[in-house]
């Protein structure tokens, strides 16, 4: 398996516990992955170090957890050499690598989403802003680690946002901007597996993207995520397979971009249906740590399966009935500038049944766990409903020892209130 971060470490320790499982490589791991696999240095970059690693050690299947080796075209440079793995080829990838190319999809599929404009210079984007009411989206074209998309509330801002992103400040993400149309309603997220012709539900998720409790403060690569997301509905799911999902696997595979692995759909929930805000290549981060926690199904089977095309021969997958909420304890400074090197202690004291603790960005140093990242720890924990796991995954946090960290203390809000109105 390939990534570092808390997605990867909570893939790890559901892979790991598969009994077709016999050797577990992952590049380049963490402290909490190394738990579960063996750790090993590969450039990902370098696509044929990576297929001969494969070749050496006889891999039978790659997991590629992040976006970029998928939007680099690792996944399609495996298959060339007959390996197998869970992850789109380069083409298709780009639901997650280029906004523009999703929108344009859409487009062409009958797709709901909001109305927009791709622009490839700052005045042609300014012009195009004047189409636009506000409050407007604004969102670099390319990948920026989550952290792409501006909601200008004024016409100011959204100048300001624009030309930003065209002098660099999301380097080479924003040499095309997307001006969406701003929707209202509640987000939530959807995920399938697809082997490119057949498709599958994996599960719903919330997640809170802001810095700041109240959903307040700049985005982030999320910090925290509950599942499942009640608010979607049964009918709303099948809603969202048959007029987002399904139509989107079946545009591409007609295109000749046959999409293979899981599909994370994040949506606007309108009055007038579901709505594709964005696609995501790989599974969600935190998101992944709270369907893990929940997966009651063999995760390498599926994966296999996927990779194998045979999608349609296995059962679906089965899920824990418990609600799974997991709160992300940051560095300091994050997300402009974390601070790196505090310590951490006192996890195993923390880990109690019904909890688990991923690790996201952190280090050994001297024997000593330190952060080495933004987001360091996932501290996810089961429950009879949200507020239960909620309550369950707060008081794990308060047994870490980790002076320099922070954490939003409302992570499932929504769904609480809900609970506590019936």
């Amino acid at each position: 398996m390939l990534g570092s971060g808390g997605r990867e470490h909570a893939l790890a320790w559901k892979l790991a516990q598969s009994p077709s499982v016999e050797k577990f490589y992952t590049s380049p791991g963490n402290p909490g992955i190394g738990h579960h696999a063996e750790c090993v240095k590969l450039d990902v970059l370098d696509h044929a170090a990576v297929i001969q690693f494969c070749g050496r050690n006889r891999i039978d299947l790659v997991v590629v957890g992040p976006e970029a080796p998928l939007v680099d075209g690792l996944a399609e440079s495996l298959r060339s050499a007959d390996i197998l793995v869970f992850g789109p080829d380069k083409a298709p990838a780009q639901l997650e690598g280029s906004k523009g190319f999703t929108k344009d999809l859409c487009a062409r599929a009958n797709i709901p989403t909001a109305g927009y404009v791709r622009t490839t210079n700052q005045s042609d984007a300014l012009a195009a802003l004047e189409k636009f009411a506000i409050p407007v989206v604004i969102k670099a074209d390319g990948l920026a680690a989550g952290k792409g998309v501006i909601i200008a509330e004024t016409r100011a801002q959204a100048e300001e946002a624009i030309e930003m992103m065209f002098e660099g400040g999301f380097g080479d993400a924003g040499a095309e901007v997307v001006i969406e149309e701003f929707l209202t309603g509640e987000e939530a997220s959807f995920f399938a597996i697809t082997d490119g012709k057949n498709v599958i539900p994996f599960g719903t998720a919330q997640d809170h993207k802001r810095v700041g409790e109240g959903d307040i403060g700049p985005n982030t690569g999320g910090m925290g995520a509950y599942s499942p997301a009640p608010v979607l509905t049964t009918a709303l799911q099948k809603q969202v397979m048959d007029e987002i999902i399904r139509p989107t696997v079946d545009t591409l595979a007609a295109e000749g971009k046959p999409y293979s692995g899981v599909l994370f759909a994040g949506l606007m929930l309108t009055e007038t249906g579901p709505q594709l805000i964005e696609y995501n290549a790989r599974f969600g981060d935190p998101e992944c740590q709270v369907l893990m926690m929940r997966l009651q199904s063999d995760l390498a089977a599926i994966m296999l399966a996927t990779a194998k095309g045979q999608l349609g021969q296995i059962s679906a997958p089965e899920f824990d009935t418990r609600s799974a909420l997991t709160v992300v304890m940051a560095a300091k400074g994050y997300p402009s500038t974390p601070e790196k090197g505090g310590k951490i202690q006192n996890l195993a004291r923390a880990e109690r049944e019904g909890t688990k603790i991923f690790h996201a960005g952190t280090a050994e140093v001297d024997g000593k766990l330190v952060a080495n990242g933004g987001r360091v720890l996932n501290v996810t924990a089961l429950g009879h409903n949200t507020t239960e796991a909620q309550t369950k995954a707060y008081a794990a946090v308060d047994q870490i020892d980790f002076e320099s960290g922070f954490c939003r203390r409302d992570i499932g809000w929504r769904e609480v209130g809900r609970e506590r109105a019936v």
